[in-house]
């Protein structure tokens, strides 16, 4: 056992184990994180990844200190969130289908990339069994036994779900001057098409289970 105060590395690595393992599956995150870095470069990427990964930390934080007042009224309002979040993949399906490279060859200012953080954050944050999710890998892998360590392994799901998101932008970033506008907006359409196929999906699974 290490002490409270302590760095608990044992904790932190499960906790680094649980956010890249959430992050890597192939979604409509992964593929807005390609699209943007291809399109605008590799901090546009890395930064609407890095919202997701925000995102996973919070979850974490619910699921390792049992904050189980917010996890249940999330889960309570699970139809409404899942409703807005199928409708803004929907909304970002569309945007990415219809991006036009000439206009995307540049470099994001400040202000876009922010605006790409916060799209991915809010996401996330409407996909609420993302917190079942999390509850039962942090019970499998065993829970964080005090406020310390539960920090240790919030910690350590953020930088491992970080730093998925910054090698998939670096792999993406590497291909970005080897692609022609015509190939880019080939895969913005490929792109847009699918996200919106998730939202899509997202709608119906809600209204089905409604």
């Amino acid at each position: 056992m290490i002490d409270t105060g302590m760095i608990d590395i044992g904790i932190f690595l499960k906790g680094f184990t649980i956010g890249l393992a959430i992050a890597a599956p192939v979604g409509p995150i992964g593929l807005l994180t390609i699209r943007r870095t291809l399109a605008h470069g590799r901090a546009a990427g890395f930064l609407t990844g890095l919202g997701a990964a925000s995102a996973d930390a919070i979850f974490g934080s619910i699921a390792a200190f049992g904050i189980t007042a917010i996890s249940s009224l999330m889960i309570g309002a699970k139809f409404w969130l899942g409703l807005i979040g199928g409708l803004f993949l929907i909304y970002l399906g569309w945007q990415t289908f219809n991006a036009q490279p000439a206009q995307n060859s540049a470099e994001s200012k400040a202000s876009s990339l922010q605006a790409m953080y916060l799209s991915t954050f809010a996401l996330v944050l409407t996909n609420p069994i993302s917190i079942l999710y999390f509850v039962g890998i942090i019970a499998s892998v065993g829970a964080a036994n005090n406020a310390i360590s539960a920090t240790w392994m919030v910690a350590g799901v953020f930088m491992g779900s970080a730093l998925w998101w910054l090698t998939l932008a670096s792999i993406a970033n590497s291909l970005r001057h080897k692609i022609n506008p015509r190939a880019l907006k080939t895969i913005n359409q490929i792109s847009g098409a699918i996200i919106a196929a998730f939202g899509i999906f997202a709608l119906a699974s809600q209204i089905l289970e409604r």
